[in-house]
C-alpha cells in the first residue's frame, strides 16, 4: 500500500517544476524578441561651426615692386650707399655718380645764360633807341621792325639759355641715385666703376614699404566663392601660419592651366621674404548650422536623406545637406537641433524599422568595458 503513497509524492514535486518550466519559457521568449531588434547607433543633430575652404598655393611676392633706374647714363657710379635687405627711406641716397662732367655742363649752361641775357638787354636798348629815332622821324619804320625782332630773338635766346641751365642743374642732381618710397631693398645691380645706363636693368629694386603678399594660384571652379577681403590661413615654408586676407582676386583664367592668379596680403611677420613657397586655404564661408556626421547622410539617385530615431522606430527624412566640415555635415531643411540620426550604416535600415537606440558616447564606453573586460579575462586564464 506504500505504492501510491510515493506515487503522490512523486506527482507533488513535479507539479512546481512544470511551473517553473513554464515561466522561464516565457523569459527566453521575450529575450529572444528583445534580441530581434537590432541597437544602432545614434548621435544628436547639434548646432556647430562650418567653413567652407577654397585651397591655395603660390609664392611670396612684392605687393609694389620699385625699380629705380638711372637718370643720366653715361657716368661712372662713384659711391654705394646700401645693399640688399637695407630698409631705406623716401628720398635717402642709394648710390652716387660721378659729377665731374655733370658739374661743366651746368657751368657751361650758366655761361649760356649770362651771355643770352646780355644779348637782351643789349637788343632792349636798342630797341628804345630806334623808338625814339622813329618818333622823331629819324630812323625808318624798317630799321624799328629790325630792332623789334632782334629784341624778341634776344628773348627766345634767353629762355633756351635758362631751359638748359635748368636740365643742368637737374642732372647735377640726378647723379645722387634716391630713393622714391620707403622700403626695404631686395636686389642690388649697381656696380662701382660701372657706368649709369650701361645695363638694361635696374640699380636697386625695392619693396614699397616692405609689404609682401602671396600670389596664388587658384581653380577656376572656385572663383564664384571668392571675395575681396575673405580672410585666409597661409603656411610659409620655414615659417608656419600666417593670417592673411584676401586682397585681389583673378580677373582672368589661364585657358591651359585652369587657373587663376589671386593676390592675398599677409600679416606682418619676421622672416617674410619673396620668393618663398605657400600653401593655404581661404574661408570663403563660416557660419553656426545644424549638422551630424557626414556618415549618417546617405545619397542616391534620389537625392540625400538622413534616418531618424523617433521611439525606437526609423524614419527616414529627406534633407538638403550643405557644407562639409571636420567630419561634419550641414543639414540646410530636413532635420532639426536635437533629433536623433543612426551615425553610421543607415543604409541597412528602411522606413519603419524599429531598433534600439545606443547614444555614439554610449557606444564608445561599452566597447572600452568590453575591450577591458577581455583583457581581465586573458589575464585570469591559465
Amino acid at each position: 500500500m506504500r505504492i501510491p503513497s510515493i506515487a503522490l509524492l512523486v506527482a507533488s514535486l513535479a507539479i512546481p517544476a512544470v511551473a517553473e518550466d513554464t515561466s522561464s519559457s516565457g523569459t527566453t521568449e521575450e529575450n529572444a524578441v528583445e534580441r530581434a531588434v537590432p541597437s544602432v547607433t545614434v548621435t544628436t543633430a547639434e548646432i556647430a561651426e562650418v567653413q567652407a575652404r577654397v585651397p591655395v598655393v603660390g609664392t611670396l611676392v612684392a605687393r609694389q615692386e620699385v625699380q629705380i633706374y638711372p637718370q643720366v647714363s653715361g657716368h661712372e657710379i662713384t659711391e654705394l650707399l646700401v645693399e640688399a635687405g637695407d630698409s631705406v627711406e623716401k628720398g635717402q641716397v642709394l648710390a652716387r655718380l660721378s659729377t665731374d662732367t655733370l658739374a661743366a655742363q651746368l657751368a657751361q649752361a650758366e655761361a649760356g645764360y649770362q651771355q643770352a641775357e646780355a644779348a637782351l638787354k643789349q637788343a632792349d636798348t636798342a630797341l628804345r633807341r630806334a623808338q625814339r629815332l622813329r618818333d622823331t622821324n629819324n630812323a625808318s619804320q624798317a630799321a624799328l621792325d629790325d630792332a623789334i625782332a632782334a629784341q624778341a630773338n634776344a628773348q627766345a635766346g634767353l629762355a633756351q639759355a635758362e631751359a638748359a641751365r635748368r636740365i643742368a642743374r637737374l642732372d647735377l642732381n640726378r647723379a645722387a641715385i634716391i630713393a622714391p618710397v620707403s622700403g626695404l631693398v631686395v636686389e642690388r645691380n649697381a656696380m662701382l666703376g660701372a657706368l649709369s645706363g650701361g645695363s638694361s636693368g635696374p640699380l636697386f629694386i625695392l619693396l614699397a614699404g616692405g609689404e609682401v603678399e602671396m600670389s596664388a594660384e587658384v581653380i577656376e571652379t572656385a572663383l564664384p566663392r571668392l571675395s575681396i577681403g575673405a580672410p585666409a590661413e597661409i603656411e610659409v615654408a620655414g615659417l608656419g601660419k600666417i593670417d592673411g586676407q584676401v586682397r585681389l582676386v583673378p580677373a582672368s583664367v589661364d585657358p591651359v592651366t585652369r587657373l587663376g592668379k589671386m593676390r592675398i596680403s599677409l600679416k606682418a611677420a619676421p622672416g617674410l621674404r619673396t620668393g618663398l613657397f605657400a600653401s593655404g586655404s581661404v574661408i570663403a564661408a563660416k557660419r553656426d548650422a545644424v549638422t551630424v556626421p557626414a556618415t549618417a547622410v546617405l545619397s542616391d539617385d534620389q537625392g540625400e536623406r538622413v534616418q531618424v530615431v523617433e521611439d525606437g522606430v526609423v524614419r527616414s527624412r529627406e534633407v538638403r545637406a550643405g557644407l562639409l566640415w571636420e567630419g561634419r555635415r550641414e543639414i540646410l531643411e530636413g532635420v532639426a537641433e536635437g533629433e536623433q540620426v543612426i551615425a553610421r550604416s543607415g543604409a541597412f535600415f528602411r522606413d519603419g524599422d524599429m531598433v534600439k537606440a545606443v547614444s555614439a558616447a554610449r557606444s564608445g564606453e561599452e566597447t572600452e568595458d568590453e575591450t577591458a573586460s577581455a583583457a581581465a579575462e586573458g589575464t585570469r586564464r591559465p
